[in-house]
């Protein structure tokens, strides 16, 4: 008697769902996702062992670059509605006679980047159209003592956000002269604690010494 085939099924795998659900996936991270933008100028952090982390909120970051100009930003503290950035800005506004418009502001709450603008031209700066054409007015902020714009920076951001932190972060390259200028702006407006942003040193591994 003749043995009885029973028919073979290949196994089937419906993929549609997992196509799906990835689309959906990256659809949402990239309508979410901020891209980092490029710092005005370059800055190659020194090396420490510190990992302790900068804080996410209530700072304002000092970029020194390696051609000795100085950059600033600051962040909107932990609710966007506190909006301190802009008023920071209309403060050094009506220290020179100057009113921003709420575009101008706006734009300025908005600006992804350190900003290093004198303050008489950040009317233009906040009206160029462009990365390219902005990047001409980033000549770094002027902190001689005729025209110290930076301490002005520092007094008002402390009197918008009382619980604003400092971080300075420098080039290994930086001169010397530019660091002590600023260290000393920050003490003249009684700031004595601020964060140092350096670059994580990878730990030695000495496997002698572990196989011991």
């Amino acid at each position: 008697m003749p043995k009885i085939k029973l028919p073979t099924k290949s196994p089937h795998i419906d993929m549609t769902p997992m196509v799906d659900l990835f689309s959906v996936v990256l659809t949402f991270l990239m309508l979410t996702t901020t891209m980092r933008q490029q710092e005005p100028a370059p800055i190659d952090t020194p090396y420490s062992i510190s990992e302790k982390p900068t804080p996410d909120f209530n700072t304002f970051t000092l970029l020194l670059s390696q051609d000795d100009k100085v950059f600033i930003n600051f962040d909107n503290g932990p609710d966007t509605a506190f909006k301190f950035r802009p008023k920071i800005l209309a403060e050094m506004g009506k220290r020179y006679n100057i009113e921003f418009t709420e575009s101008e502001l706006r734009d300025f709450e908005k600006y992804p980047t350190s900003i290093g603008v004198p303050i008489l031209q950040m009317k233009e700066f906040l009206n160029a159209k462009g990365n390219k054409e902005k990047t001409v007015f980033q000549t770094g902020i002027p902190i001689d003592s005729l025209d110290n714009q930076l301490a002005l920076w520092v007094l008002f951001a402390r009197q918008v956000n009382p619980n604003i932190q400092a971080c300075i972060k420098g080039d290994a390259k930086t001169g010397f002269p530019i660091v002590q200028k600023v260290l000393d702006i920050m003490q003249e407006k009684n700031v004595n604690k601020f964060n140092l942003i350096t670059s994580l040193e990878g730990a030695k591994i000495n496997l002698e010494e572990i196989q011991k």
